[in-house]
């Protein structure tokens, strides 16, 4: 990594941003702090102007070294997807233990300098729309300093994924934006 980087450096190439992303969970890697440390001395070196962002399904934050190590980022984006835990059970298909309770008393540590990121979408089995009440109360109980909304923006295995228009998930979002929330709604 750091030859790649170095190399972009002295090719001149621009560097906004570093993104952990992708298939899979970064905050698993057993090493994840040791990864972000690396990356942020990298990133200061031959980057001093760019960004370092994770995206997780904020699922590990309760381990006390990946919420340090994240709160290290420039932009820590944090995933829930639904107002209650039911929504996220069929939504998500979560392995393993995932409370909604839990987590959001994790991400309360982040006292809100973090990125809040939700997709909204429709099946034949559930509606997002359903939690959305108790989402937009998740919302003003953590205060994070941007939501991020979306919906699906291609071909999905499950026929039965439907997605939201921008003008729907705005309305969805409409008394959050009122409230002076910062979101950005992607279709």
């Amino acid at each position: 990594l750091e030859q790649k980087i170095a190399a972009c450096a002295a090719e001149g190439t621009p560097v906004d941003s570093i993104t952990f992303s992708g298939n899979g969970e970064p905050t698993m890697h057993p090493d994840f702090p040791a990864v972000i440390d690396l990356i942020l001395s990298l990133r200061d070196r031959y980057y001093p102007d760019a960004k370092v962002s994770v995206l997780s399904n904020a699922t590990l934050v309760g381990r006390p070294e990946v919420a340090q190590a994240l709160m290290k980022v420039d932009n820590p984006i944090l995933k829930i997807d639904g107002g209650t835990g039911g929504l996220i059970a069929k939504m998500n298909a979560p392995v393993g233990r995932y409370h909604l309770d839990e987590v959001v008393r994790n991400l309360e540590r982040f006292e809100g300098n973090f990125v809040l990121q939700t997709m909204f979408l429709v099946a034949d089995d559930f509606d997002c729309q359903d939690g959305l009440e108790a989402w937009k109360e998740i919302v003003r109980r953590l205060r994070p300093r941007e939501v991020m909304v979306y919906t699906i923006d291609r071909q999905t295995p499950d026929e039965s994924l439907k997605k939201y228009t921008i003008e729907q998930m705005t309305a969805f979002v409409q008394p959050l934006l009122d409230e002076g929330f910062k979101i950005q709604i992607k279709g």
